[in-house]
């Protein structure tokens, strides 16, 4: 195997940079923990990488639930013996201009987004401070580095993941990598999340250049196959032809 049989968490697994992720990581003979909500999505997944000779396990999870992120961290290490890295990669992006005032939509993004994060770090943290090792991939967006109109509240939550990530990686530095990874656009469902159709519209220019999920999963390959003692922080990964 060309890698260690880490083992590795994914959230928001069965699609997009998550299932791009998965696929990638096991080829590479890495142990993943599927999670997500869809579980026949989930299930045929596992099923095709086990074909493949992976090593790979999946859990119905709901990342807004701190009980059931608990209990995938502890399914983990009953599976596999330990966790070496988590990647939180669920996310959503239901945007629209504030003064349409769609409360539910931005209560469902900072529940996924920022709650997620944080219910997945608290549930792997202190099992990888005890072991003095591990890595902790958090999946912002290059809408945590700049603000767009009517991706406000969505710009907030990945201004947070980030702010999250580096105060984690001052906190445990030496004993645990953090890596913060901002992606582009890329070719993923998170548009299907729009409900205003003028915004969802007005990105029908940048989608077309959307690149695929696996560019987001080698740099997810890159940061974990580094040395332990190199941290690969951050990543910003656009489309050559993205401007902002």
């Amino acid at each position: 195997m060309a890698e260690s049989g880490k083992v590795v968490i994914i959230t928001g697994a069965s699609s997009g940079i998550g299932e791009a992720t998965a696929r990638i990581l096991a080829k590479k003979g890495m142990r993943v923990m599927l999670a997500a909500r869809r579980e026949e999505r989930l299930k045929t997944l596992t099923e095709q990488l086990a074909a493949e000779g992976a090593d790979v396990e999946y859990r119905v999870v709901d990342v807004t639930q701190l009980v059931e992120v608990q209990k995938l961290a502890t399914a983990t290490i009953d599976r596999f013996g330990r966790i070496d890295v988590l990647v939180n990669n669920a996310g959503v992006m239901p945007v629209s201009p504030m003064i349409e005032g769609k409360i539910d939509e931005w209560e469902q993004m900072v529940d996924v987004n920022i709650k997620g994060v944080l219910w997945g770090i608290h549930a792997v943290l202190a099992h990888m401070v005890g072991r003095e090792s591990g890595h902790i991939i958090n999946v912002s967006s290059v809408a945590g580095h700049q603000v767009f109109p009517a991706f406000a509240v969505y710009c907030g939550t990945k201004f947070a993941v980030r702010a999250i990530s580096e105060g984690l990686r001052q906190e445990t530095a030496g004993k645990v990598r953090v890596t913060n990874i901002s992606p582009g656009a890329v070719a993923t469902e998170l548009v299907d999340h729009i409900t205003d159709d003028n915004v969802k519209a007005g990105l029908d220019p940048l989608m077309q250049m959307a690149i695929d999920p696996e560019a987001i999963g080698r740099a997810i390959a890159f940061a974990i196959e580094e040395p332990e003692n190199v941290s690969v922080n951050e990543m910003i990964i656009r489309p050559s032809g993205q401007e902002r």
